[in-house]
């Protein structure tokens, strides 16, 4: 590039990986008196992607606050916290209820609670663990023979139900690992890549020889409580919504922003790339980062990347959805507790149910419960086309056979997100070492197909493409 040459960066996808990364880079360039300017290009008519968030009036002094997406996001994986707090949010950051945290796993149809202690899907503390009903004393027998069994170190990838059944048995994999585990995912726990979903589990077993003795020892070792601070808690949003996060970091870019934009063809010229986008537009680039689904992307890199094509279009999805519906607390049980996850094996047509008002507070209006059901992904997909007025019925059904809920709803919310759930199937992370490495210069790719699907991982990804486009003009 000349010295006269302003780079420009062009972004294709405006959800939270492609807003992160044109904040990365305005921030490095603001840092660093770079001359840089970027175009972020977004098909659809907003930001966010799959965040979105309702707010419905009309019963009460506040709002019902309805997520279309992501609900919030995991403090321990710093990146959306530290977004949150760039962009001076911190006043606005929301932590879960802490006191009143209680998961329940159904169990042959009936609510037990997560027994105290347990991280994950390892017990932590001896008597809540042997005293609960949950898991039968064979299945808990088989559990402590993780103590015994041999590590396994070939640094080979395998399922998450292969490796929950080898350490800690059938029955723990069928009411732990599939629902908690699988269902962060929307996973099929016979496919979901260990290495790429919970590799700190692999981490665990090589360094301590068991799961067990692992989680203990990460128990002992977690730092103190700050001692003149609030504690941050484990789950986070923002008090009018997830969405709340988009609105800020759009407002704070300076960049060229367009939405109804979509990417028609992709090329390499001599100095760069030329998009070609859908009204016919040629837009000129020094460098591309590309946010979009993995199938979008392989049609944009049919012809600059033909040997990432295969890999990318072999990334499976799943298409997920929620109905969140709003009641009077009077008419309904009291909802003790975050929520509930439910086993595959118990053969609902629902995969969890979330207490949205309990789990945070300004999600209902005083006197009002807000409760969110999650279905489809590879547990139940049989549900996800259902027409509404089916799928509210079930949904309804489902209420009230679980947590005995038979009152009319005031409103209910239907979101269904097509074909948008990335599966990290084994050998995931090896796909996104040969999609990377099949990149030509001045253009990556970043987003929930290849290196995390939350929030906070979203938010890495976009600030190292970031990065990278930075730390290669320089």
């Amino acid at each position: 590039m000349t010295n006269n040459h302003t780079p420009h960066v062009l972004i294709v996808g405006g959800g939270i990986t492609g807003l992160a990364a044109a904040w990365r880079l305005q921030t490095l360039a603001g840092e660093q008196g770079a001359p840089l300017r970027y175009t972020v290009l977004e098909k659809a008519e907003r930001w966010g992607g799959k965040i979105g968030t309702e707010h419905v009036h009309g019963y009460g002094d506040q709002p019902f606050i309805v997520e279309k997406g992501p609900d919030s996001f995991i403090s321990q994986k710093p990146w959306g916290l530290q977004l949150a707090r760039e962009l001076g949010l911190d006043d606005r950051l929301l932590g879960t209820n802490d006191h009143r945290r209680k998961t329940y796993v159904l169990n042959r149809g009936k609510l037990t609670p997560l027994p105290d202690g347990v991280m994950l899907i390892v017990p932590t503390k001896i008597m809540p663990f042997v005293t609960s009903p949950l898991i039968s004393p064979l299945g808990k027998l088989r559990m402590g023979l993780d103590l015994f069994i041999p590590a396994k170190r070939d640094g080979q990838d395998e399922t998450l139900a292969d490796f929950m059944r080898r350490r800690l048995g059938q029955e723990a994999l069928d009411k732990l690992g599939e629902p908690l585990l699988s269902g962060i995912y929307n996973a099929d726990a016979e496919e979901q890549s260990l290495l790429a979903t919970f590799p700190r589990f692999r981490a665990l077993e090589e360094k301590y020889g068991s799961l067990v003795r692992g989680m203990l020892a990460a128990r002992r070792n977690a730092p103190p409580p700050p001692p003149n601070g609030k504690q941050v808690s484990t789950f986070v949003s923002l008090r009018d919504g997830a969405e709340e996060l988009v609105h800020h970091l759009v407002k704070r870019l300076t960049g060229d922003l367009r939405l109804n934009a979509g990417v028609a063809r992709l090329e390499r010229t001599g100095d760069g790339y030329r998009a070609i986008l859908e009204d016919g537009e040629a837009l000129h680039a020094d460098a591309v980062i590309l946010t979009t689904p993995a199938k979008a992307t392989a049609q944009l890199l049919r012809d600059l990347a033909p040997d990432t094509v295969p890999h990318l279009e072999s990334i499976r999805t799943v298409s997920t959805g929620t109905v969140s519906l709003a009641f009077r607390r009077e008419e309904i049980r009291p909802l003790n507790g975050f929520g509930v996850v439910i086993p595959r094996s118990e053969r609902r047509r629902i995969n969890a149910i979330t207490w949205s008002s309990t789990k945070f507070d300004h999600r209902a209006p005083e006197g009002h419960e807000l409760i969110r059901v999650f279905f489809g992904g590879s547990r139940t997909p049989q549900t996800f086309d259902l027409p509404e007025d089916e799928l509210v019925a079930v949904v309804r059904q489902e209420l009230a056979d679980i947590l005995d809920i038979r009152a009319e709803p005031l409103l209910y919310r239907v979101y269904r997100w097509r074909d948008a759930q990335p599966q990290y199937d084994v050998g995931h992370l090896d796909r996104v070492a040969a999609i990377e490495a099949g990149l030509p210069p001045g253009l990556w790719v970043a987003g929930s197909p290849y290196r995390g699907v939350g929030i906070p991982d979203c938010v890495h990804q976009g600030w190292l493409a970031a990065e990278r486009v930075v730390n290669t003009a320089a």
